[in-house]
C-alpha cells in the first residue's frame, strides 16, 4: 500500500528510508507546501520505501514534477517497491496537471535507474547537471575574508 503522507511524525519515523535522517523543521516546511509530496510504501504498518516529489512551475512551460528522492529499505529491495513508488508519483503528477516528470541520478545507481526505467522513464543522454553548494561557498568566503583581514 502506498500513501501520500503529510504528517511530520510519520515521516520522521520512516527516516531510515532517506539518504539522511529527516530533520523536524525542514520536514515541517516540506509537508506544509502543497506542491511538495512524500509517498510511503507500507507492508502493514512497516514503511518499506518512499519517494519525494516537488512540482516546479515556469511561466512558459507549465508545471512538471521533479523526483527529489527515492529510497527503499535494504531488506525490501528487488521487489518492485521503487518502481511502484515512482509510478504512484507519476499518477499523482498527472492528476495535478503536470506535463512531465524528471529526475537526475548518479550513472552508477543501477537500482534507481532500473526503477525509473521500469516506471516508464527514458534516458536523456545530453543532460549535464551543475550544482552550487552554498555551505561550501560560505565557508570558503569566510576563510578568505579572515585571511584578508590578517596584518
Amino acid at each position: 500500500m502506498i500513501k501520500e503522507v503529510r504528517d511530520v511524525q510519520v515521516i520522521l519515523a520512516a527516516g531510515h528510508l532517506f539518504d539522511e535522517r529527516p530533520q523536524q523543521h525542514p520536514t515541517e516546511r516540506f509537508v506544509n507546501s502543497p506542491d511538495h509530496h512524500v509517498l510511503i510504501a507500507y507492508d502493514g504498518d512497516r514503511p518499506l520505501g518512499m519517494v519525494t516529489g516537488v512540482e516546479l512551475t515556469h511561466p512558459d512551460k507549465g508545471t512538471e514534477m521533479f523526483v527529489y528522492e527515492l529510497g527503499v529499505d535494504d531488506a525490501a529491495r528487488g521487489r518492485g517497491i521503487g518502481t511502484a513508488l515512482v509510478r504512484a508519483l507519476a499518477d499523482l503528477a498527472r492528476g495535478r496537471g503536470c506535463y512531465a516528470m524528471w529526475v537526475a541520478t548518479d550513472a552508477g545507481n543501477t537500482a534507481a535507474l532500473g526503477a525509473y526505467r521500469k516506471a516508464g522513464a527514458t534516458v536523456e543522454e545530453q543532460c549535464v547537471v551543475l550544482t552550487w553548494n552554498f555551505e561550501t561557498q560560505r565557508s570558503e568566503t569566510q576563510r578568505s575574508e579572515t585571511q584578508d583581514r590578517r596584518p
